[in-house]
């Protein structure tokens, strides 16, 4: 009876297929590259494939170039909560850091609200969550890019929103830093994971997929 019972049950899950995991990647222009021909979301279905896990998984992505946080505040209803989205991975923040330079940049109080505020929707909405912080603005490792202290302290914060909303984090900033310490020994601005200080080459494409899916198959 029990051999005639799981032999019935495998039918029927043959009949009606499992329901695959939706995974939106919510970001600026790094993301939208992300979804392109060797982008870093694209990596991610393939060691998806390699691992014999596709028919579990599915991968989107929407990245829109120059976003900042509150960009992703205002389309958020549009673009990530009708989509039903299982699993919401967050990366962003280079942008409300980079375009202070030009005026237009994030303050820092600004962006925990707004990014609070983007979280307490999706939380609503039922959605899994993964926060990343951004990863470079320059690949030098002695802290003298021009920017660093800013995008530290903007990691610093979104390291923060995790712990105080109890949701995993992928550490972009510091697994740059750890891959340039051992690789980037004449101290360049970029060529090593980037290919203009922000924006991934193949190496940091590879390397944010790697991390990104690791982290996905913890939830």
């Amino acid at each position: 009876m029990i051999e005639l019972l799981a032999t019935a049950m495998i039918a029927l899950c043959g009949l009606f297929p499992q329901k695959k995991t939706n995974v939106l990647f919510f970001g600026d222009s790094i993301t939208e590259q992300g979804a392109k021909a060797g982008g870093y979301i694209l990596k991610v279905d393939s060691l998806c494939t390699a691992e014999n896990k596709k028919d579990q998984y599915e991968f989107t992505g929407s990245g829109i170039g120059g976003n900042k946080i509150y960009d992703l505040y205002l389309r958020l209803d549009e673009d990530v909560l009708k989509k039903e989205a299982d699993v919401v991975i967050i990366f962003i923040g280079v942008n409300d850091v980079w375009h202070k330079q030009m005026g237009t940049g994030t303050d820092a109080e600004k962006f925990a609200r707004f990014y609070q505020a983007v979280i307490n929707k999706i939380k609503i909405k039922g959605s899994k969550m993964i926060l990343c912080t951004p990863a470079a603005i320059g690949e030098r490792t002695d802290f003298s890019n021009a920017l660093d202290g800013d995008l530290n302290y903007y990691s610093n914060m979104i390291r923060d929103l995790a712990k105080k909303n109890n949701l995993p984090i992928i550490d972009l900033r510091k697994d740059f830093l750890a891959y340039n310490l051992l690789h980037n020994k004449e101290n360049k601005e970029s060529g090593i994971l980037t290919a203009d200080r922000v924006h991934l080459n193949a190496k940091g494409n590879l390397l944010v997929a790697q991390q990104m899916w690791e982290a996905i198959k913890a939830l």
